[in-house]
């Protein structure tokens, strides 16, 4: 454990001063992680910087000392915690090797340049705005906008990254680094719904496209369900009731367990599955519970010459068969696990046809 000495800290005005003496905030290693320990008048103050970074972790104590001597004497606490600074902080909060972690460093990429040098308690809406407004430019400049209407362009990709600013400076207003959310309330830039479904006929040349049956399984599977892709890859088998015909759908997106009735063909698919005995998860190779199937689905989509289709583009594939056939938009809506109509309201679009398809075959029966 480090101590350090430094000089009196002043304050007060004129000839009257207030001399205060501290030791410097020192910090040691527990766990791969720093511990700051700070000594003010008699007393002593602990805590974890949640950083393995020394050097972080040393600024952090600091940050968190001045602070200590500024409620004291009851002064301003102002952060002097740069973005970058408190940035890190935040990443190193995050689950190691979560699909959240991983996608806000990507989205960092972006702002980090803007943003990184400035005090964070100098950032306001203005400068966040001006960020926004500066990356819906460069979204239209790319070549793939060029001549398209603002309307026709969709700016989800900046969307992702203002959100995640809300979220990192949620965290700073937690640890106390500032006191309002600079991000909070901006609206958010046009967004088109990707919506890209499928014939039936384009179905069965999909699902043919798939080179080796676990590809063919789990496509299948995906347009009899609705489910989302990690949703398929983590399914256990002691979630599927082949007794009563119905699959748990659990640790959701939405955090919601939710049940989907099993057909007759995607019980017919479910038994073509072998089991393996030291294997919990329903798809799988050789026993083993795999990742992605990302490689093997862009083969399928190539043999069955269908482009630009994505894997979640399945989840789709199923929402808009369901409602084409009559199932209203609050039953798709359980089925898929929105929690929200708004969600649901994305395929509305196709519910005239279902209501011509209902008013068809009633007239046609007169005739």
């Amino acid at each position: 454990m480090l101590y350090f000495t430094i000089s009196y800290f002043y304050f007060g005005h004129k000839n009257d001063h207030i001399m205060l003496q501290l030791n410097m905030a020192s910090i040691y290693k527990r766990n791969d992680t720093y511990w700051y320990q700070i000594r003010l008048d008699g007393f002593r103050y602990r805590g974890s910087t949640k950083t393995g970074n020394k050097k972080l972790a040393q600024q952090i104590a600091n940050t968190i000392e001045a602070d200590l001597v500024r409620k004291k004497f009851s002064m301003p606490v102002k952060s002097n915690y740069t973005f970058l600074t408190a940035w890190e902080q935040y990443i190193n909060s995050l689950s190691v090797n979560s699909k959240t972690k991983e996608l806000r460093m990507y989205l960092s990429k972006h702002f980090l340049p803007d943003f990184k040098d400035r005090q964070i308690s100098e950032i306001n809406q203005s400068h966040i705005k001006n960020y926004q407004l500066k990356r819906k430019i460069e979204i239209m400049a790319l070549p793939k906008n060029i001549e398209k209407k603002e309307s026709e362009i969709s700016f989800r990709s900046v969307n992702l990254e203002v959100n995640t600013l809300g979220h990192f400076f949620n965290f700073c207003i937690e640890k106390e680094l500032i006191e309002k959310n600079p991000a909070a309330g901006i609206k958010k830039l046009n967004e088109l719904s990707r919506i890209k479904t499928l014939s039936d006929s384009d179905i069965d040349k999909l699902i043919n496209g798939a080179t080796n049956k676990l590809t063919r399984d789990l496509i299948t599977f995906l347009i009899y369900t609705g489910c989302r892709k990690g949703e398929a890859l983590n399914l256990k088998w002691d979630d599927v009731d082949l007794q009563n015909d119905a699959i748990a759908i659990k640790g959701t997106k939405t955090k919601y367990d939710r049940y989907i009735p099993i057909s007759k063909p995607l019980k017919e698919l479910l038994c073509g599955i072998e089991k393996h005995q030291d294997c919990l998860y329903v798809f799988n190779k050789d026993g083993t519970r795999i990742g992605n199937f990302r490689k093997s689905f862009i083969t399928a989509c190539r043999n069955a010459g269908i482009k630009d289709m994505h894997i979640h583009d399945l989840r789709h594939v199923f929402a808009s068969k369901m409602v084409k056939d009559g199932v209203s938009l609050f039953i798709t809506g359980e089925l898929l696990g929105h929690r929200t109509t708004q969600m649901t309201k994305r395929y509305s679009h196709l519910v005239p046809e279902t209501l011509r398809k209902a008013v068809d075959d009633v007239w046609n029966k007169k005739s």
